[in-house]
């Protein structure tokens, strides 16, 4: 069964000009019955809206989850003259030109039977678990949506979200796992983390063990993993989380909001080095602490950091020392001002 993100390959694809063979006889074939005989030609936003609603469509003329088109479906407006036409008509062509193309994608499956999808919907006001049939477990929270297929067939785990999630991934190096939001991309091999893709300007995918790779989703490289990670990639580490602003376009990586001991270490210094006090916290939050060796050489302090927050304990430690701290990109922690 071809995926989403495969489909959407083949619309890139053909936009791109490097339609395989038969492909872009299809894609024409939609064009035409559309009313509209010259070649497509669509920006990033349009390509979008556009495979969102064909996908929606696919879903429901080859066996998956029902996915009605409704007035609110989305539509291009602008470009090609068909994608001008109104919603109602959109919806109506749609139905029609669009099972064309269900009946080429069934012709070319890999298998003879269609995969189950399942849509697993939290309605309530209680976290919700979901157990996948490769032993994973996903905590989907209220308001949210997942979909999947029942076995999980392919090479690789594929999962849609709408929402927030947290994710404990059963390891196999062999069978990536892949979460897919409207912005993001995120690939494991086994590993705990938390995606949220609400409504609002900024995405998220917060990692609680394990390494990840997120990526943007649109041009997103199916085959990187967070060992072979491919050019825009984001590789997150524990304490760590990937933040997309759709508002910016942009995808950086900094610390979660409360970073969580990873390493229980005894952080009670007896007028000890300053440095040896940062390299502590470094290892107890699988941090990186960014200071000058040079001028805290002759700094020693007597402190005691047990029940604090990492951010609480570094508080503590520039008050004590007259020095400060600041949150820098990738998600490092710069230490500045003291010279004892």
């Amino acid at each position: 069964m071809l995926t989403q993100p495969e489909f959407e390959a083949l619309l890139e694809r053909y936009l791109n000009g490097g339609s395989l063979p038969g492909e872009r006889q299809l894609v024409e074939r939609w064009s035409e019955q559309l009313g509209q005989r010259e070649p497509l030609t669509l920006d990033a936003a349009e390509l979008e809206t556009v495979r969102t609603a064909m996908w929606q469509r696919i879903e429901e003329l080859t066996g998956g989850i029902p996915a009605p088109v409704t007035a609110d479906t989305p539509v291009v407006s602008r470009t090609l003259s068909f994608w001008r036409a109104p919603a109602v008509r959109w919806a109506a062509a749609a139905a029609g030109v669009l099972s064309v193309g269900a009946g080429w994608l069934l012709q070319h499956q890999r298998v003879a039977v269609a995969p189950h999808w399942v849509q697993q919907v939290n309605n309530g006001p209680r976290v919700r678990e979901v157990l996948l049939a490769d032993r994973s477990r996903i905590m989907l929270q209220p308001g949210s949506r997942l979909r999947y297929v029942t076995d999980l067939t392919g090479e690789r785990r594929e999962v849609y979200l709408t929402g927030q999630a947290y994710f404990k991934v059963a390891t196999n190096p062999e069978r990536p796992f892949l979460v897919y939001t409207d912005k993001l991309v995120t690939t494991v091999l086994g590993t705990s983390f938390t995606v949220t893709s609400s409504a609002g300007n900024l995405r998220k995918v917060a990692v609680r063990e394990g390494r990840v790779a997120v990526q943007e989703r649109q041009g997103a490289r199916l085959n990187a993993t967070p060992t072979q990670p491919s050019a825009g990639t984001v590789l997150l580490s524990p304490n760590q989380q990937a933040v997309y602003s759709e508002t910016e376009h942009r995808l950086t990586k900094e610390l979660v909001e409360n970073p969580v001991v990873l390493v229980r270490q005894k952080l009670d210094f007896k007028n000890r080095p300053v440095g040896e006090v940062l390299a502590a916290l470094e290892k107890a939050y699988g941090v990186n602490i960014v200071y000058d060796p040079a001028r805290l050489r002759k700094c020693t302090i007597t402190i005691a950091l047990e029940e604090e927050s990492l951010f609480e304990q570094l508080t503590i430690l520039c008050k004590a020392l007259g020095a400060s701290y600041k949150l820098a990109d990738d998600a490092q922690i710069i230490f500045e001002g003291s010279t004892c």
